[in-house]
């Protein structure tokens, strides 16, 4: 049986709401994507979960993601897309240049991380970058509290990145320890669960949900490597409360269209380079270097450092790749269109 959640619950607000046209609002059906597969859409409206067939003849909906907005016809086919307030997205994984969607319309993103030896401060920094960028605010949730002996070790190293930064400690199979997260999860609002596989966030989802929607896995004693048991995005509701969409675990977090986001997560060591003597610093040994005198000083963290640089030239690499991409493409796209335009010249003129 299905259960009924208004549109408030479901994540609906003023900023779409004032979105709609005069007939959208008294003719149009608001849903959410919950869940995308290659041939139809889940969505939550208030009337329920249902299904929308895809079909190739719209190419908007290629473009959706998990947790975007979309209004409905009368007759429950698709209307069009809302604009979103939040957009996460990164570089596809492997050798692929094109831009892969992760989830839309999130207001908080869970960076979860295990005590264990999957724990990596400079992956918690591509994360932050990534949720910078997308608009959302973003909160550190250490998981595996109960296999760790001493989580305060972990807890303040994280705390040194950004001292406002929120970081909390949970064991994600315990109610008790998870209401920590409660005020991040209260009607209306959408959580995002990012990080590695064999995290817990599958589990978090289940604990904060109180259900057993999604499978879960320990990870493997060797190493600690998680194993993939979120194979989909997909949004949950909590009862009472508001919308987790848990991910898949990714190994493999390539940035590109983050620049924002990195300088801002590294905003301390952005605002020193301005004060290289020289413009075009490249803070390894260059006299007047600010970076790396305030490194010398002890007053950054040299891991903090190596890792922003390596971001940017990384940003940089991805950016560079995808622009080739697309201009590969629009030449491609010319050269097609002078060809279908050669030869319909051509048949006119054996017409007459």
């Amino acid at each position: 049986m299905t259960t009924i959640y208004p549109l408030s619950q479901l994540g609906w607000n003023a900023f779409f709401q004032q979105q709609l046209t005069l007939d959208e609002y008294t003719a149009a059906t608001p849903a959410r994507i919950i869940a995308k597969h290659r041939s139809q859409l889940e969505i939550y409206t208030e009337q329920g979960r249902q299904k929308l067939i895809v079909t190739p003849h719209t190419a908007e909906i290629n473009d959706l993601m998990v947790g975007d907005w979309v209004l409905l016809q009368p007759d429950g086919t698709f209307h069009r897309m809302l604009e979103r307030r939040s957009r996460f997205t990164r570089k596809a994984a492997g050798k692929n240049t094109s831009i892969q969607n992760i989830a839309a319309n999130v207001d908080t993103a869970f960076i979860t991380t295990a005590l264990n030896q999957d724990f990596s401060l400079n992956r918690i920094e591509r994360y932050l970058a990534l949720v910078s960028e997308a608009g959302a605010d973003a909160v550190v949730v250490l998981t595996k509290a109960d296999l760790c002996d001493n989580p305060d070790h972990y807890l303040h190293q994280v705390r040194a990145i950004d001292p406002m930064l929120m970081v909390e400690v949970v064991n994600a199979l315990d109610p008790e320890s998870t209401s920590v997260l409660d005020p991040w999860c209260s009607p209306g609002s959408t959580v995002a669960l990012l990080g590695s596989s064999g995290v817990g966030k599958s589990t978090l989802v289940n604990t904060l949900s109180g259900k057993q929607d999604q499978l879960t896995g320990s990870a493997r004693s060797a190493d600690d490597k998680g194993r993939h048991t979120t194979t989909a995005r997909s949004l949950h509701f909590i009862p009472d409360g508001g919308a987790l969409l848990d991910t898949p675990g990714m190994r493999e977090l390539q940035l590109v269209g983050c620049e924002a986001g990195i300088d801002q997560v590294f905003s301390d060591i952005s605002a020193l380079a301005t004060q290289c003597r020289y413009s075009d610093c490249q803070h390894q040994t260059e006299p007047g270097c600010a970076v790396q005198k305030a490194v010398n000083a002890s007053e950054l963290d040299p891991r903090r450092v190596e890792n922003y640089f390596k971001l940017q030239r990384e940003h940089a690499f991805n950016a560079a790749s995808l622009a080739e991409k697309r201009a590969k493409d629009r030449s491609l796209g010319r050269f097609y269109r002078s060809v279908k335009n050669e030869v319909f010249q051509r048949k006119k003129g054996d017409h007459y």
